[in-house]
């Protein structure tokens, strides 16, 4: 058995005009992982990232936590939906983006509504394909996996894109789903086995790096 590890970026920065970076904390979330492999004597044979700055980011402060350069293919088929478009395709009014509590809550609660219109055709989110081509992109990554001759891989991406590839190989309700994707915590790790054939789910959304007391604060899911 082969062995794919699907990581999600570390906490980016919600709430800013741009999203797409790591905070200060997400960037020590990225770092401690590679420390973490590097501490298990974990390598990979081939690495995986979506083109956002917010995955290379992340691949480069697990390469500098792993002590090891980490050469990746960019694959734009593992970078993130818009979830301002997703969320538009429902509520068209603009949010009140400030960093509150009550803020937070609206934003995710029409998040969980506009992904589930999407993902049954209901909705047409903006510069956003339907969720078939989503999804297909993602299955691409996985039968690229498959075919390979790597016995470990690494793979950098979204909530999205992992949630869907747990949910493709799990055969699960949009719904679920969702659910997969809202409960991804930053630099998780969700781990597949794999052979030529198929794909197994042995762990999803573990944060083995951040178990220790010390790091209890470090754990975020946005």
């Amino acid at each position: 058995m082969s062995s794919l590890y699907l990581v999600r970026h570390g906490q980016a920065s919600f709430g800013a005009d741009d999203y797409d970076q790591l905070s200060d904390l997400g960037k020590r979330q990225s770092v401690q992982l590679g420390r973490y492999f590097a501490g298990k004597g974990i390598r990979f044979d081939a690495v995986l990232s979506g083109t956002l700055k917010r995955h290379t980011q992340t691949l480069n402060g697990i390469s500098e936590g792993l002590g090891l350069p980490l050469p990746a293919t960019q694959w734009p088929g593992l970078n993130e939906y818009s979830s301002d478009a997703v969320i538009a395709a429902v509520h068209p009014v603009p949010l009140d983006r400030s960093p509150t509590p009550d803020n937070y809550r609206q934003y995710f609660r029409l998040l969980r509504s506009g992904l589930l219109q999407w993902m049954l055709g209901n909705t047409e989110p903006t510069n956003t394909p339907d969720w078939q081509t989503f999804g297909k992109q993602v299955i691409e990554v996985l039968d690229h996996v498959r075919q390979s001759q790597a016995e470990r891989v690494l793979l950098v991406s979204s909530g999205g894109p992992i949630a869907s590839a747990i949910g493709h190989v799990l055969a699960t309700p949009p719904e679920a789903t969702i659910e997969l994707n809202m409960r991804l915590r930053n630099t998780a790790v969700t781990e597949f086995s794999f052979t030529p054939k198929r794909h197994a789910l042995l762990t999803y959304n573990t944060l083995p790096h951040l178990e220790q007391m010390d790091y209890a604060e470090w754990v975020s899911h946005a």
